[in-house]
C-alpha cells in the first residue's frame, strides 16, 4: 500500500516532503506502463478502467467533462462519476489548490476555547444546513471538534444504501475550507483527530485518491511504523482501512497486528467497543483475528454490566454483522443489560438492540415489561423503524401486549404516510402474528385501505402478500386487491428467478384463496390457478400451522383410548383435502355413535380435536396465535365440529379418571355415557 501511495502523489503532482519518510517501497519496476489511479488505490488485479468502468480518471478526462474552476486550476471539491467498488455515486476530490478563506481555523495545540460547547452544538445539529452555518459561524476549532462535525455530518447524510441523501453539500464551501485545513495541518493533528478524521472521510465517501485522504493515510502509516497508536486510534484506523481496501489490505494487517499484542482484559470500555467497531465493520471477515475476538467476549462479558446505553447497542450490532452464534451468553448479559437503559435508549440504539434480539432469537421478560412501560408512551414521536422493529420483536417472540400495540394502532392512523411499504407491512405483521384486533380496527384499517390504493405501486410483491395476509387473519378481507394478487402478472412477480415462488409464498396465497372462498362466498373476481396452490400447510421450518406439542399430544392419545376403548376409533394427524392437518378426527354416524377412523361411508360428523400445546399460543397470555386461529374458523366453515384440548388446562389433571371425565366432557358435552 505504501508503494501505491507514492505512486498515488506522484500522480497528483504532490512535491517529496517529510509526510512520505517513512514508507517502505516494496517493489520496484524499471519498466511501467502508466498507471491508473483507480487500479492503484483498489488493489484491482486488472485495470477497471479497461474493463467497464465508467468513471473518469484525473489523467485521461474526456473533452466534455469540467476539470478545471474560473482560475484554469482544479476545484478543491468537484464531482465525479465514482469507482463502482465504493458503490455510489458522487465522490470528492480535494486538490492542492484553497478556496476563499472560509474563516476556520484548526488549533492544534490542544482544545480550542470553547470546545465542550462546541462539541454539544456539532452533536445537537439536526440538518446538515444547520451544521454546515456552524462551521461558517466558527473561527477556531480544535482537531477533534472538526473531526467530530465530520461525523456528524455523515450521520445526517448517510442514506443506509451506500451513499448520501444530497452529495451537494460535500461542495459547501465551508467544508471545502475546513477539509483544506485538514489536508494542510495532517502532521500537526493528534493521533484520535487524524484516524477519526480519515473514517468521517470514509463515512462521507469522499474519493479515496484525493489530496486529504491521500495525506490521512500517509500520515496514518507514519504514525503506525512509530508505534504511537492506541487502542482506540488502531481501532478507528482499521475501521478506515477496511472502507477503502477491504479486509485483504496489508496496512490493515499491521494495525491488527498491533492489536493482538495488547490484552484485552486491560481495556477501558471504550477500547472494547472501539475494537467491537471495528470488527463490525468487516476486519474480522473469513474468520480473521478469532482469538483475540474470543477473548473480547470474555472480557466483554465480564462487564457487560457497566455498559453504557451506546455501548450496548454498538457491542449487539456488532456481534449480528459477525454471526457470533456462540456467543449467546453474552448476548444475554448485554440484553439484562437493556432493560435498564431502555428509559434513556435513542431510537437508533433501541433498535440496534431489538434488532439484534431478533436475530438471536433472544427474549426476556423484564425487558418486555420495560418496553410496555416506557415505549406505549413514545409511539408517536419515535423513529417509524423503532417503532416497526419494537413490532416485529413482539411478534416473533409472541408477546402479547395490548398496551404497546394499541398505542402502535392509534399512532398508525395518524403516522402511516411516514413509514415505508416495508415497515407498515412488518406492523401489520406482528398483529396477524398474534391475532391481535386493536380497539380502534375500524380506522386502523380504513388507513390501510387508504395505503394500498394510493401507494400500491410501491410495495413490493411480497410485502403486498404479507399485508393482505395479516388481514385475513384478523378477519378483515380486502378484496379489491385480492383480485389483483391472483392476477397472472403478479403471481409472476412472486417467483424467483431461480429457485421459483417460495412455499411459504405458496402457502400465503393458498390460505388466502382458502379465506376467499370460505368467509367471502360472494367474491367474483379471478381465481387462484391451481398450480399455484399447495396440498399441506405444515412444513418444516417456517408454517402456517404449528407442530403438534409431543409429549400432550401422547397423553391426549392414552386419555382417548381410555374413553372410546380403542385405538382404532380415531385417527392422527391427518391431512385434510384442505390443506390443514387434524392432530386428531374422529367420526360420528347420524345416531352419533363412534364409527372407526378407517371408515369411510355414512359418516354424519367429523370432530376435529385441536391439541394446542404452548407454542401455539402467546407467550405471556391464553390467546390462540392468529394462524391457529384461522384454522379453526376455516375447519368449521368446512363443516367440522372443533374441539380444543389447550395445554394449560390438561396440565391440571392428575389422573386417568380426571383425564377421561375432562375429554368425555370436552368431545361429547351433551352425551351421558362414559363407556362405547
Amino acid at each position: 500500500m505504501a508503494l501505491k501511495m507514492l505512486q498515488r502523489a506522484q500522480l497528483l503532482g504532490l512535491k517529496a516532503s517529510p509526510l512520505f519518510s517513512s514508507l517502505r517501497l516494496l517493489s520496484v519496476h524499471a519498466h511501467q506502463e502508466h498507471a491508473c489511479v483507480v487500479c492503484l488505490w483498489t488493489s484491482s488485479r486488472r485495470c477497471s478502467l479497461r474493463h467497464g468502468c465508467r468513471r473518469t480518471p484525473w489523467l485521461h478526462p474526456p473533452p466534455s467533462t469540467p476539470t478545471t474552476g474560473p482560475s484554469g486550476r482544479m476545484g478543491v471539491c468537484s464531482m465525479t462519476i465514482r469507482d463502482p467498488l465504493l458503490g455510489v455515486s458522487g465522490a470528492v476530490h480535494l486538490h492542492r489548490d484553497s478556496p476563499p478563506d472560509s474563516g476556520v481555523r484548526l488549533s492544534l495545540a490542544g482544545l480550542a476555547v470553547g470546545s465542550k460547547e462546541a462539541l454539544k452544538r456539532v452533536s445537537s445539529c439536526g440538518s446538515s444546513r444547520q451544521l454546515l452555518r456552524f462551521l461558517r459561524s466558527s473561527q477556531l476549532l480544535s482537531d477533534n471538534i472538526a473531526a467530530a462535525a465530520l461525523h456528524r455530518l455523515a450521520d445526517l447524510e448517510q442514506d443506509g444504501a451506500g451513499g448520501l441523501r444530497d452529495p451537494a453539500v460535500l461542495s459547501d464551501e465551508a467544508l471545502r475550507g475546513l477539509c483544506q485545513k485538514l489536508e494542510q495541518e495532517s502532521g500537526r493533528l493528534g493521533d484520535a483527530a487524524l484516524v477519526s478524521t480519515l473514517l468521517a472521510c470514509t463515512r462521507l465517501y469522499l474519493d479515496p485518491w484525493s489530496r486529504l485522504l491521500v495525506r490521512l493515510v500517509s500520515e496514518s502509516q507514519a504514525r503506525l511504523d512509530q508505534g504511537s497508536l492506541g487502542v482506540v486510534e488502531l481501532c478507528a484506523l482499521a475501521q478506515a482501512l477496511v472502507a477503502l481496501e477491504g479486509p485483504d489490505c496489508t496496512m490493515l494487517g499491521q494495525t491488527m497486528g498491533q492489536l493482538q499484542h495488547s490484552d484485552p482484559t486491560q481495556w477501558s470500555l471504550d477500547e472494547l467497543v472501539a475494537a467491537y467497531d471495528a470488527f463490525g465493520a468487516g476486519v474480522g471477515e473469513g474468520g480473521r483475528y478469532q482469538d483475540l475476538l474470543n477473548a473480547m467476549h470474555a472480557h466483554a462479558l465480564s462487564v457487560a454490566g457497566r455498559l453504557e446505553p451506546a455501548a450496548v447497542s454498538k457491542v449487539l450490532g456488532a456481534l449480528v454483522v459477525m454471526g457470533e452464534s456462540q456467543a449467546l451468553p453474552l448476548v444475554i448479559a448485554l440484553c439484562k443489560q437493556a432493560v435498564r437503559h431502555v428509559p434513556v435508549f435513542t431510537d437508533s440504539q433501541l433498535t440496534a438492540v431489538l434488532s439484534a434480539l431478533i436475530h438471536f432469537g433472544h427474549s426476556d421478560r423484564f425487558l418486555v415489561q420495560a418496553l410496555e412501560h416506557h415505549f406505549a408512551k413514545k409511539a408517536f414521536t419515535a423513529h417509524p423503524e423503532t417503532v416497526t422493529r419494537v413490532m416485529q420483536y413482539f411478534g416473533r417472540r409472541r408477546v402479547w401486549s395490548p398496551a404497546v400495540f394499541d398505542a402502535v394502532a392509534e399512532s398508525f392512523v395518524y403516522r402511516a404516510d411516514d413509514y415505508s411499504t416495508g415497515q407498515v407491512g412488518r406492523q401489520l405483521q406482528a398483529l396477524g402474528t398474534l391475532g391481535y384486533v386493536p380497539p380502534n380496527a375500524g380506522r386502523l384499517f380504513r388507513k390501510v385501505e387508504a395505503l394500498l390504493h394510493t401507494r400500491f405501486s410501491q410495495f413490493q410483491p411480497q410485502v403486498l402478500l404479507e399485508v393482505l395476509h395479516a388481514c385475513t387473519l384478523l378477519q378483515r378481507f380486502p378484496l379489491n386487491f385480492v383480485s389483483k394478487v391472483f392476477s397472472p402478472y403478479f403471481l409472476q412477480q412472486l417467483q424467483e428467478k431461480e429457485s421459483g415462488m417460495d412455499r411459504i409464498v405458496l402457502a400465503q396465497l393458498t390460505q388466502l384463496y382458502m379465506t376467499v372462498k370460505l368467509e367471502c362466498p360472494f367474491y367474483n373476481g379471478p381465481q387462484l390457478l391451481p398450480k399455484y396452490r399447495l396440498k399441506s400447510f405444515l412444513m418444516p421450518g417456517r408454517s402456517l400451522e404449528t407442530q403438534v406439542d409431543v409429549h400432550l399430544y401422547n397423553s391426549v392419545k392414552a386419555g382417548l383410548v381410555d374413553l372410546l376403548g380403542a385405538r382404532s376409533y380415531f385417527a392422527s394427524k391427518v391431512l385434510t383435502p384442505f390443506c390443514y392437518t387434524l392432530d386428531v378426527e374422529i367420526k360420528l354416524d347420524e345416531e352419533g355413535y363412534v364409527l372407526p377412523a378407517s371408515h369411510i361411508d355414512e359418516i354424519h360428523k367429523r370432530i376435529a380435536v385441536c391439541i394446542n400445546g404452548p407454542k401455539r399460543f402467546a407467550v405471556n397470555a391464553q390467546k390462540l396465535l392468529g394462524q391457529e386461529a384461522i384454522k379453526q374458523r376455516h375447519l368449521r366453515s368446512l363443516g367440522y365440529e372443533v374441539v380444543e384440548i389447550p395445554y394449560y388446562e390438561f396440565e391440571k389433571l392428575n389422573s386417568k379418571t380426571e383425564t377421561v371425565e375432562y375429554l368425555h366432557k370436552k368431545i361429547f358435552p351433551l352425551s351421558y355415557r362414559l363407556s362405547w
